[in-house]
């Protein structure tokens, strides 16, 4: 079973004409809510694939019985929830502009409680974003385990990314975020790479990169034709982790998570067109050929 560690979350998403900068505005052409929050996008995604997904997390009292509850019943996603008296679940504002740029605001509501939890010992866990503090103490205890900071890598001290590093088995970032923790380790991010057994950086449109044993691979992206940009990181990191789990090598595990991430963006919503593990596969052969053979 795979772990996932982090947020459970509604998202609002927006789109305006353009992300209008400091002291601007702007108006909203629409606005559709829809079930999200980084540790759930990946949990649904790995549930979806047809692996078995733990996910821990918290949510508020406006969570048991709602409809978020029940599609997590009906993909049979094991809930290890803290439900959180008097607060609300988490919550993503999220505005994306025509050019695709977007801007995330986020209210914690109930996973402000992540800082008071137990961290459990997990033998594979992905820590998705979620309270700092918190995975480390995952990381620490954890027999494999991978993470990615998000946008919750601003509330990360030098100290806590040293820590999370020199305990996890994968490092997964976009471009941004490699070189925000490289100015907040003062490293290189050769060093910063080296110092992880394997990292997996998205690139957007130009695929992502894995580095291992001191070799760097280009997976490209698949070409679809993208609605929303929301929730392809999740999409991505749920494709690698399943095929990761079953046993494949780490270049199928990164076109696994670019064709899982091609269906999220093909809809709006993180959690609209997740597909299963036959669906994955038909397009993964079409743009990357057969897989390789299983190595474990």
């Amino acid at each position: 079973m795979i772990a996932v560690v982090g947020h459970t979350a509604i998202d609002h998403l927006f789109r305006v004409p353009k992300l209008p900068g400091r002291h601007n505005s702007t108006y909203i052409t629409d606005h559709k809510v829809y079930f999200g929050g980084g540790a759930a996008n990946i949990a649904a995604g790995i549930a979806v694939l047809g692996e078995r997904c733990r996910l821990i997390s918290s949510v508020g009292e406006d969570f048991p019985g709602s409809d978020y509850d029940l599609w997590m019943h009906d993909l049979e996603i094991v809930q290890d929830f803290s439900v959180v008296k008097d607060a609300r679940t988490a919550t993503a504002y999220v505005f994306t502009d025509e050019a695709g740029d977007q801007e995330t605001f986020f209210e914690w509501g109930a996973s402000a409680a992540f800082s008071r939890a137990e961290a459990p010992a997990l033998e594979f866990v992905h820590m998705a974003t979620a309270d700092p503090d918190f995975n480390v103490r995952v990381a620490e205890k954890s027999k494999f385990a991978s993470f990615d900071p998000g946008q919750d890598l601003l509330r990360y001290t030098p100290e806590q990314l040293e820590i999370i590093l020199a305990n996890i088995d994968i490092l997964f970032s976009n471009n941004h975020e490699m070189d925000r923790m490289c100015e907040m380790l003062g490293t290189g991010r050769e060093a910063l790479v080296a110092s992880v057994p394997m990292t997996v950086t998205t690139r957007g449109a130009e695929g992502s990169i894995l580095c291992m044993d001191g070799e760097d691979h280009h997976v490209p992206a698949v070409t679809v034709a993208a609605v929303d940009p929301t929730g392809a990181g999740d999409g991505y990191r749920a494709g690698f982790l399943t095929a990761l789990r079953r046993g494949y090598a780490p270049v199928d595990c990164c076109r696994a998570g670019a064709v899982v991430s091609s269906f999220v963006v093909e809809r709006t919503g993180t959690q609209t067109n997740l597909p299963d593990w036959n669906r994955m596969l038909v397009r993964y052969r079409k743009v990357f050929g057969e897989p390789g053979e299983i190595i474990v």
